[in-house]
Parts: structure tokens; sequence; C-alpha cells
């Protein structure tokens, strides 16, 4: 019989922002896919018999291919084991969810989500901020700000990402900033506009940089992307 598989947010890296239903997941499980950002002490979780496969994908290193991990979570699965697939933030948030989805689906490998923290409020929260504000920021809006090809995106809609009422949180998003900050700018948004430039949160490397939108774009066209960052900016409750 086939076994079943457990999409597990890990939230920001911190084990215990993990949901309670998450832990226990962890707990039984008899093989893990892990994302990059979600080994460390959450890992520790697992049974010692249980097998830890790292299936992470860093932009500009050696990274499982997403047919690959695929392959793995069914393959485990068809064995009739508990598999969880571990996801840094949550699940559903830019996480290449419905790729895994589908691949079980075709097999019909029975699967659940786990939901968690994502970045964005792992971000405002370590901030001291808060996401929405009443009256000032209306709406959120959650955007990547790479394609494919680790290129601005050609389709984005600058209206809504220069809309003033607005706070737009920006993931993988820190090496076409500078480009994109040009052109919110163009499209009318004020320069001055609060920005936040997060790493690490809810971890000891975890650090917070505020910026306005034009400060933080001449910061990042000289700075080191390599390590996975946040971008939020708009109204902001500096």
């Amino acid at each position: 019989m086939p076994g079943f598989v457990t999409f597990v947010s890990s939230g920001p890296g911190a084990a215990d922002l993990l949901t309670l239903r998450a832990a226990n997941r962890l707990r039984q499980a008899d093989v893990v896919l892990y994302d990059d950002l979600s080994s460390g002490p959450i890992l520790e979780m697992i049974r010692p018999e249980a097998e830890a496969i790292a299936v992470g994908k860093r932009a500009g290193r050696p990274s499982a291919r997403q047919e690959e991990v695929n392959r793995l979570l069914c393959h485990h699965a068809r064995r009739g084991l508990r598999v969880v697939r571990l996801k840094s933030g949550d699940a559903g948030v830019f996480g290449r969810l419905e790729e895994e989805i589908i691949a079980l689906s075709a097999q019909g490998i029975g699967f659940e989500i786990v939901p968690g923290v994502t970045a964005a409020t792992s971000a405002t929260a370590a901030a001291g901020l808060p996401l929405t504000r009443r009256l000032t920021a209306r709406r959120v809006q959650f955007i990547t700000g790479a394609d494919t090809r680790g290129q601005l995106p050609g389709d984005l809609n600058w209206a809504a990402l220069a809309d003033p009422m607005a706070v737009t949180v920006i993931y993988m998003g820190q090496r076409t900033f500078p480009d994109l900050a040009a052109r919110l700018i163009q499209a009318g948004m004020d320069a001055a506009t609060p920005a936040l430039l997060a790493h690490g949160i809810s971890t000891p490397d975890e650090t917070i940089a505020r910026h306005s939108i034009a400060s933080l774009a001449a910061h990042l066209r000289n700075a080191d992307t390599s390590q996975p960052g946040l971008i939020l900016y708009g109204p902001l409750a500096f």
C-alpha cells in the first residue's frame, strides 16, 4: 500500500515556531526530505532511525532538481513509508508546492499540508512592527523579485506595486531590488518610502535593517546577496 506525504512548514528557522502538528509529524516520519533553510535544530526532532535527505535549492549553488525531488517523494511513499517534505517558511508561499502535489496525485499518493509561519509575518514580528496598519496599509501583497532566470520579472503590475496604501513583501528579490526600486520611483512612489531588509529571522544570525526604498537600492547594488533575505516596503510603522 502507498505511504503518505506530509508537507510540513518549518517557519523561519527557530524550532519553537513550529506548530504542534508540524512537530508531531516530524517525530512520526520515516523519511524527511528537507530544504536548506529547514535544517539545523528542527532536524533534531526526527527519530534516529529516520532517513533525512537534503533537497534544498539555493540560487547560484548546486541544487536538487525539482524532478528529482518529485521522484524521491513518490519513491519513498510507494515503499509504504511516512514521508515528510520539510519546507521553509510556509509551504504554500513560493515553495513550489503545487509541482510536488501534482506528482503525488498522478500516482494516487495521499498527502496533507501543515501550514506554518511565513517569512513576512516573522520579519515584521521580529522588527516589532505590524504587517498592516489601520487606515494607512489596507492591503498586503507578496511577490517574487526574480523570474526563472534570476532577472526582474517582466510581467509585474507596477501600479499595484507603487500603491502607497499597500505593504509589499518581496521574496528572492535582493539582486533585482535596485532595478525594481527605480521602476517604482518612475511609477510615482516616493523615494523615501520606508523599506525593511531582513536576514536570518528567528535565528542567531538575525539582522533587520531599516531603509528607504532609495537607500536600500543603493545598499544592495554592491552588497553580498548570497544570503537569503526578505524585503518589505510601504507604509510600515517605523
